[in-house]
């Protein structure tokens, strides 16, 4: 037998009614802002992921899926959806398009880390982009949409917690000053976060690590290395999640694990998932563009794990809503195809087993889900009716054949 790849996984049927709820829920509320969808390949050039999440990131270090096509071009499996959908909107010019673009994308990633739980090695995300604004109402109007998707799905303890990263003006005094408070702690830290102390110190701070938390306590807080323009758009920011009526808290070791990040970063979190909480998080980078070879255009954006928010769900059932048909002879059954085809052009969902022995094709009735079965055998022919059973009280109703879709219907709709 040959087993799937360990940390990707079957999305099997019974858990699909799941996946649809998540994304037509992130659809419709992507619809009532204004997005459109935009699909980007899973595969990309490796240098794509190096110029926009940063060499010495994680995901670029140690998680990706890179190997060399037949053409011996170096090629990634895309480990976040931002930097696909950022190459597709240079390459095809839609900022010259139309300067503003609100995007959103859904689809699976790949991160080759080790496998837990709601963490894969093939993961799915639903991710936003906002580009060509700005100021801090573009902010916290996304970030509202985010804590909107979240309070759609009906999600249990649903926090949003805000920080600002500053400007390449201001973020080096903090980056210096936070250097050289965690050289007094040094021996506390990770041997990733060593590292990382020299290169990119705000990683210290995102560190997951019991050790490298414990060696944070009492760090610099970024928000008091603001220069006025970062602080003015940080205030103006959390004042508007105020009038737009979203609750927040804002958390000064916020600094999410990308480069790319300036001013603006959020997390989205629910309870029910133990301490690794996190549901979503994002924030703005008004530089990627540039650096992928693009037009200066700001931009924010999110994403969200799709795997993290059907963990949160409750169990969802696909509709029963339905008709199957059973026939009873050779006549009958050739008939029962009239039935099924009227049936699904009138777009009711229906199903049959036709194949197997009436009394085999009851019992797949019953275990259906529908219900309703429609009957026909040698009387309904000779009659031109067909018979209604309601499969939950056993009752059993004769319908002339032509008004059998309209009796059908009725009987759905009470």
């Amino acid at each position: 037998m040959i087993t799937g790849i360990r940390g990707m996984n079957d999305i099997l049927p019974a858990d699909i009614p799941q996946w649809r709820l998540v994304e037509e829920t992130a659809r419709r509320i992507f619809g009532l802002y204004g997005f459109s969808e935009l699909r980007s390949p899973v595969l990309e050039k490796t240098e794509l992921f190096l110029r926009g999440m940063g060499e010495d990131t994680d995901v670029v270090e140690k998680q990706m899926y890179t190997f060399a096509d037949k053409s011996g071009a170096s090629v990634s499996l895309r480990p976040e959806a931002t930097a696909s959908v950022l190459r597709a909107v240079i390459e095809h010019g839609l900022l010259g398009q139309e300067p503003i673009q609100k995007l959103f994308s859904i689809g699976p990633m790949f991160r080759y880390e080790r496998p837990q739980k709601g963490r894969y090695r093939q993961f799915h995300q639903i991710n936003c982009e906002r580009l060509g604004e700005s100021g801090p109402l573009i902010d916290a109007e996304t970030l509202c949409l985010a804590y909107d998707i979240a309070s759609a799905l009906g999600l249990s303890g649903v926090e949003l917690e805000v920080n600002s990263l500053g400007c390449p003006s201001c973020r080096p005094a903090y980056q210096q000053s936070l250097r050289a408070f965690m050289l007094t702690r040094r021996e506390l830290l990770c041997e990733n976060c060593q590292r990382r102390m020299e290169t990119n110190p705000l990683r210290v701070l995102d560190c997951k690590a019991d050790s490298c938390r414990s060696a944070a306590a009492g760090a610099p807080v970024i928000e008091d290395y603001l220069c006025p323009p970062c602080r003015t758009h940080y205030q103006g920011v959390l004042a508007a999640l105020t009038a737009l009526e979203v609750p927040f808290a804002k958390n000064a070791r916020l600094v999410r694990g990308l480069d790319y990040y300036t001013r603006t970063t959020f997390e989205i979190s629910a309870t029910g998932l133990g301490s690794q909480n996190a549901i979503a998080g994002g924030g703005r980078y008004d530089r990627l563009i540039a650096d992928l070879g693009g037009p200066a255009t700001p931009g924010i954006g999110f994403a969200f794990g799709m795997e993290r928010l059907i963990m949160l769900l409750e169990p969802v059932t696909a509709s029963g809503k339905g008709c199957f048909v059973a026939a009873m002879g050779d006549d009958a059954k050739e008939q029962a195809l009239s039935l099924l085809t009227v049936l699904r052009r009138s777009g009711v969902r229906s199903e049959a087993a036709l194949d197997k022995t009436f009394k085999v094709q009851m019992r797949h009735a019953g275990k259906s889900g529908y219900p309703l079965c429609a009957i026909l055998g040698g009387d309904e022919i000779a009659s031109g009716t067909v018979t209604l059973k309601d499969l939950g009280s056993g009752e059993q109703t004769s319908v002339a054949r032509d008004r059998f879709v309209e009796a059908v219907k009725e009987t759905l709709d009470r």
